[in-house]
């Protein structure tokens, strides 16, 4: 894969506080890359140094080839970019505001027009067009940020948390839309939202305070949680207390967990042993001992649990 985004060990100190600490990575075309991490963990300043938006104290960033401090205008040609909080001029009106930016990007006449239309679409900005900006709520000023920011169909796409404020209608389409853009651009997403790396993303980098602790695949990450490979059983209430103390016997098993029971229903959560596959086992017990289970359910892992593992403050 064409590599189109990279980083070398990024820098970026305000003073005494280091807020990005030599931070490297690369991005492909294709690759749909999630920047994870805590509040406060160096995510929107790497992505503001990325974009040529702010200067880094140390390091180097490239896209295309092309250095960020060096050949700022040739970076931002290539870019599109939405920024944490997407300041937009509240009294332009969607379409007017669209119009000055298309201006901006050197876009004239009815390629102008086109490019536009097109962006306006594809956020689905139609019915908000023509009404001022100010007067938008969080979700569709969200999306004029969006329009804005892939109107030139540009290589990359940074993206600072593109659904913050939009309801689950319409997180779908915002990523939807980044899925259908993925496969011939290199699109960078910061997020904490876990959910996101899950349904859109090839990759995820982990920051946190300021440093790289982790760049992997979802389901690679998923396979470093306590849950990959535990298995959820549903039961009548009443065979909870034999049943429990038995599964937490078997070899491999480092914990069964009561996670739900409701309305005579119990769900146990059997944690095997780091990486250990124990379901036929389980499946075994049960059998042997002619327990009725509504259902049975093996976990990829969780990524809440890794990413706490990684982000935890020290002691």
């Amino acid at each position: 894969m064409t590599e189109m985004v990279r980083l070398d060990r990024l820098a970026k100190h305000f003073g005494p506080v280091h807020a990005v600490e030599e931070v490297s990575f690369a991005v492909a075309r294709g690759e749909v890359l999630g920047f994870l991490g805590p509040n406060g963990a160096g995510k929107s300043t790497t992505m503001r140094m990325v974009t040529g938006f702010i200067p880094p104290s140390s390091g180097t960033a490239s896209v295309m080839g092309f250095d960020v401090v060096r050949a700022p205008i040739e970076v931002k040609r290539r870019v599109g970019y939405l920024p944490e909080g997407a300041p937009l001029y509240g009294d332009m009106t969607a379409l007017a505001f669209l119009r000055f930016v298309a201006e901006m990007r050197g876009l004239h006449g009815e390629e102008r027009t086109r490019r536009i239309d097109a962006a306006i679409a594809r956020t689905q900005l139609e019915e908000v067009a023509h009404r001022p900006i100010e007067t938008l709520s969080k979700g569709f000023k969200r999306r004029v940020g969006l329009a804005q920011a892939i109107m030139h169909d540009p290589p990359v796409l940074v993206l600072d948390e593109p659904t913050d404020g939009l309801d689950p209608n319409q997180k779908h389409g915002v990523r939807q839309l980044i899925a259908e853009m993925a496969g011939d651009k290199a699109i960078i997403i910061s997020t904490h939202i876990l959910e996101e790396v899950d349904a859109i993303c090839t990759r995820a980098v982990v920051i946190a305070r300021g440093r790289v602790v982790a760049d992997a695949r979802p389901d690679e990450l998923k396979r470093r949680s306590r849950h990959h490979n535990a298995v959820r059983l549903t039961v009548n209430a009443n065979l909870q207390p034999k049943l429990q103390p038995l599964l937490a016997g078997l070899g491999q098993v480092r914990a069964v967990e009561v996670v739900g029971a409701v309305n005579g229903v119990a769900s146990l959560l059997v944690v095997p042993d780091t990486g250990a596959e124990v379901v036929h086992e389980v499946g075994e017990l049960i059998r042997r001992h002619g327990f009725a289970v509504d259902e049975v359910v093996v976990e990829q892992g969780r990524l809440d649990d890794v990413f706490r593992d990684l982000t935890r403050l020290p002691h």
